[in-house]
Order: C-alpha cells, then structure tokens, then sequence
C-alpha cells in the first residue's frame, strides 16, 4: 500500500510539474511577437454575433489587418465556422471588417467550416498548399498562440505567432487563468489524442 502510496505521489507530482512547464511555455509564448516576411497572416476565429465581430475577435482582426498595412504578407487568411442558429460565420464576419478597414476582397482567403483550432488550423494548411504558400504569421490571443503554433508546425506549415495585445481576455487576470487552464487541458488532449479529440473552444463573454 505504501507503495502504491508512493507512486500516486510521484505521479501526481510530475502531473504538476509538467503542468507548471506547459503554464510557462504557453505564458512565453504568449509574449513573443515573431511576426516577420511571410507567404500569409492568419487570423484565428472567435464569436461573432449576427455578423459584428465579438471583442475578441476584433482584437484578433484587427491586429492581423495592422500587419498586412505593414507589409508583413500579401495574403488574409480568415477562419472560424458558425455555431449552432448563427447565421453567418466567424470568418465572414472577420472578412467584412477586414474590408471594410482597407483590405481588398482579393488579399483575402478563408476557412469557413471549422468550430475548433485543430479544424481551422487543418484546413488552412490546405488552403496553404493549394495557392503554393508554406509560411504564415499567426494571430490569436497571447493565451492561444503556443497551441496554434503547435499544431500548425505539425500541419506541416512554416509557423510565426504574433499575438493580439487588446484582447478582452488579456485585460482580465481572471479570465486570463482561465484561458491558461483552458489550454493545459487542450494541449493534453490534442497530444494524448495524436491530434484527433475534438477540444470545445471557449466562448467569448458577450459584447
């Protein structure tokens, strides 16, 4: 029994430490601003309602459209789905902002049909491959960016992060916890799962 005491012990310990590691990973990355010459910019999808971008998403897209005035790629890449009774999608909404602040419809692809990173991220390096791109510059929240560059890199995608800084969730320490708990689980899953676990995205507080 001792043992067995012993061995929960020592597990429950290296379950702490490696979650502590992850926590200081995804707090680095977060903070890393790699943004650089690159074949498109990607911005990560978030709420929207009835076509308005949520807070979150317009930090994320209108950070992603400060990038492509600087010249940073020629390509906006906007993703996200729709939730269950939207009427629109996350993308659509991202793409008419986008517009509506100065980037032409042409500059602008997008992903429409994923409800979670792994999907958006699957179907992106698809896109990728079809217009013979292989680098691009990732946009999300702080919080975000360690898993999306993750999974891009494994999606065989030449990846750079460069986080939002005016997001609602980076404004809100408790928030932000949540987020970082949030990803500790999603990280966990998508490596336990190889990729394949469908993790639910949070949602956003309302406007």
């Amino acid at each position: 029994m001792r043992h067995l005491v012993r061995i929960g012990a020592w597990s429950a310990i290296s379950v702490a430490a490696l979650a502590a590691i992850t926590a200081i990973r995804i707090v680095d990355q977060g903070g890393r601003d790699e943004r650089g010459p690159a074949d498109a910019i990607v911005v990560l999808g978030a709420a929207q309602y009835d076509g308005r971008p949520s807070p979150v998403l317009e930090a994320r897209i209108s950070h992603a459209v400060d990038l492509y005035r600087a010249g940073v790629a020629p390509v906006l890449i906007v993703t996200g789905g729709k939730a269950p009774g939207d009427r629109t999608t996350e993308a659509a909404a991202a793409r008419a902002w986008a517009e509506d602040h100065g980037v032409p419809p042409g500059a602008i692809l997008a992903e429409d049909g994923g409800r979670t990173t792994l999907e958006s991220l699957e179907a992106v390096a698809a896109i990728l491959r079809d217009h013979r791109l292989r680098s691009a510059v990732f946009v999300s929240d702080r919080t975000h960016m360690l898993r999306v560059l993750r999974i891009a890199t494994d999606e065989g995608i030449i990846a750079l992060g460069s986080p939002t800084t005016s997001s609602p969730v980076d404004a809100d320490a408790g928030r932000r916890a949540e987020a970082i708990i949030h990803e500790l689980g999603a990280l966990a899953i998508y490596f336990v799962g190889g990729g394949h676990l469908v993790v639910e995205e949070p949602v956003p507080a309302g406007p």
